[in-house]
């Protein structure tokens, strides 16, 4: 009789624990059953279903396009995947900006329909009413990501991509916000593209996990999209991403050499046949 080992789960308890201990918090995203496994069993501590799926998986320029039933679709599939990571699935562009009821409601179809573990939206100040909500709701589960620093779906407001929170009244209100968001209640936050020295402050004035991506190592953890980490994409290039492999190049290389096979007769041989 064999006996299953106990896989101790990620929690955001356990993330807290773990930058009470100067433990860093590994986190990249996944948008499929396959991925989420593969990466979940390698040890991961986070698994974010981001709307990034919109340019990575969809093709799409920017994350806006990309739906909440798009990303309850993407979110179920990775939990169904995972065995100890926690799962934090994106709220979409226009699924609570504005609106506190409407911001409800997608967390609670995200969390009902997914099962995933948490839910991660961006702003700070223009958002909180929103956080506020999903918290005190009475509506148990619910944990909330914040994001700060470049917001991509924030893209047609700012008009590009750059390094954010440069000048003192931006990084100003982006330590205020990130105050703000941890008062309301969020369990990390996320910041992207910002100074790392700026990064550095927030991680050492919040208790709770700052994750950062390109936003320098004095933060609490990485995120990185797993199709850049993986070479997988190769128009992306920022400086903070840092590729571990060539996929894109295996990828190549592998369909190549199958497409030569079946031309050349080669595939399937003896052996391959029934």
């Amino acid at each position: 009789m064999s006996v299953q080992k106990k896989v101790k789960r990620v929690t955001t308890h356990v993330l807290s624990e773990m930058k009470l201990k100067g433990e860093k918090i590994s986190m990249l995203t996944a948008y499929d059953f396959s991925m989420a496994q593969i990466i979940d069993n390698a040890g991961i501590d986070v698994i974010l279903v981001g709307d990034s799926a919109s340019n990575v998986m969809a093709g799409n320029e920017t994350t806006l396009p990309i739906t909440l039933d798009q990303m309850i679709y993407h979110g179920a599939s990775v939990v169904r995947g995972v065995d100890r990571a926690l799962v934090v699935v994106d709220l979409p562009f226009g699924s609570y900006q504005g609106n506190s009821k409407e911001a409800l409601c997608s967390a609670i179809r995200i969390m009902k329909e997914t099962s995933a573990d948490a839910v991660k939206l961006e702003g700070g100040r223009e958002v909180v009413e929103s956080v506020t909500r999903i918290l005190s709701a009475g509506i148990p589960g619910i944990p909330i990501m914040g994001h700060l620093g470049l917001t991509p779906q924030s893209i047609h407001k700012f008009g590009t991509y750059v390094v954010r929170a440069q000048e003192d009244a931006e990084a100003k209100k982006l330590i205020e916000d990130a105050h703000l968001l941890e008062e309301a209640g969020c369990f990390a936050i996320v910041l992207e593209k910002i100074p790392a020295k700026l990064a550095a402050q927030v991680a050492k004035e919040l208790t709770i996990p700052i994750i950062g991506i390109g936003a320098g190592g004095g933060v609490d953890g990485q995120v990185l999209v797993i199709h850049d980490m993986l070479g997988i994409n190769q128009e992306f290039s920022p400086r903070f991403l840092r590729r571990y492999h060539n996929l894109y190049a295996e990828m190549t290389g592998a369909v190549g050499n199958y497409i030569n096979d079946v031309k050349s007769g080669n595939f399937p041989n003896e052996r391959e046949q029934y």
